[in-house]
């Protein structure tokens, strides 16, 4: 151990250039690590926020952004990282330490429930864990027809059907066409939306590393729409919505096809198909591609609870909710919804 002590404070404005750099360059840190993280959840959701630097000498050498959700619905938390499926502290271990330390100090002085770091991996074994997500990463070779032929034959077929009906996909500027789908895709599954300020300020916040791509049909009727992430040499599909129409055209299929063939032709040499929750489509369809599940570590600190909170669609009290949001007009949907999913997280 150094002879130097490790400190902790908060990030500041004049941090956020070394806060990046030191995030860049740290192998655990992932997209979601990033300062402007802060500002977005602080200024879309209205949660407080405690983005944590550990320093010895001058020089970062762990980071830990956190932030409060506090709701009568559903529960009072701190978490690293409200809306994003990475998280937790990175670093050194003895910053690590230190952050988780600090971590705690708030979360009991601010009466939150319990701590939640959402780790790719496992960093406290005896923490109650929540074992219901999954992630599915898996690399892409720089040759484009090489990564068409490492998709399995019946999912490779649906690309081609894709292909066949005259898809096409585009590059958006603007979220105007994925919010289209994205909320009409979500009120048909009964959840809330988030707002569509929400996209326009990633948009707005990480420039190219947050990308709109649409797939149309020949005619120019949107059909599928995904927002992703890059960081480093990864892409990440974070945000999806998809027409009625779109399964028969195969066009969420060619979606992810035309994703990971522009993103080889940027560079990027790993496709992240994010979290997804055990036993359902979504994670049937990432199988389907070929792509390997790989547990993901929520581990949870509790305070004021006794078991892991179980804040999603599949747990079943929440069935007479989505039942009854399903049937409601869009328009008072998506009205309604971000007062609702703020608190979700």
């Amino acid at each position: 151990m150094s002879l130097t002590q490790v400190t902790v404070r908060s990030l500041t404005a004049a941090d956020h250039d070394r806060w990046d750099a030191f995030v860049r360059a740290c192998p655990q840190a992932t997209f979601f690590h990033q300062a402007a993280w802060q500002g977005i959840i602080e200024q879309v959701f209205g949660h407080r926020s405690w983005f944590l630097l550990a320093e010895r000498d001058g020089q970062m050498v762990a980071v830990l952004p956190l932030a409060e959700v506090k709701s009568r619905l559903f529960g009072h938390s701190l978490t690293s990282l409200p809306f994003c499926v990475y998280g937790g502290a990175v670093g050194e271990a003895e910053g690590v330490a230190a952050l988780e330390a600090e971590a705690e100090r708030i979360a009991v002085s601010r009466g939150a429930a319990h701590l939640e770091y959402r780790n790719l991996e496992v960093r406290h074994a005896d923490w109650p864990r929540q074992d219901l997500y999954v992630t599915f990463r898996k690399a892409i070779d720089p040759d484009v027809e090489a990564n068409m032929q490492a998709i399995p034959r019946k999912q490779r077929a649906m690309v081609r059907k894709g292909i066949k009906n005259g898809l096409l996909s585009q590059i958006d500027d603007n979220a105007d066409r994925f919010f289209a789908l994205y909320s009409d895709n979500v009120l048909r599954h009964g959840t809330p939306a988030l707002p569509k300020r929400f996209f326009e300020t990633l948009m707005r916040t990480f420039g190219d590393d947050c990308e709109v791509m649409t797939v149309t049909d020949p005619a120019g009727k949107p059909l599928s729409s995904v927002l992703s992430f890059y960081f480093r040499d990864e892409v990440l599909p974070y945000y999806a919505g998809d027409d009625v129409a779109a399964r028969a055209l195969a066009a969420n299929d060619f979606k992810y096809w035309e994703l990971m063939r522009r993103a080889c032709e940027r560079g990027c040499r790993v496709f992240d198909y994010g979290r997804s929750k055990v036993g359902t489509g979504p994670y049937s369809f990432k199988k389907n591609w070929g792509f390997e599940p790989q547990p993901l570590s929520y581990e949870y600190r509790l305070y004021k609870r006794d078991s892991v909170p179980q804040n999603n669609p599949m747990n079943p009290k929440y069935r007479a909710f989505i039942a009854l949001w399903r049937r409601l007009p869009l328009s008072v949907a998506n009205a309604l919804g971000p007062h609702i999913v703020r608190n979700l997280g």
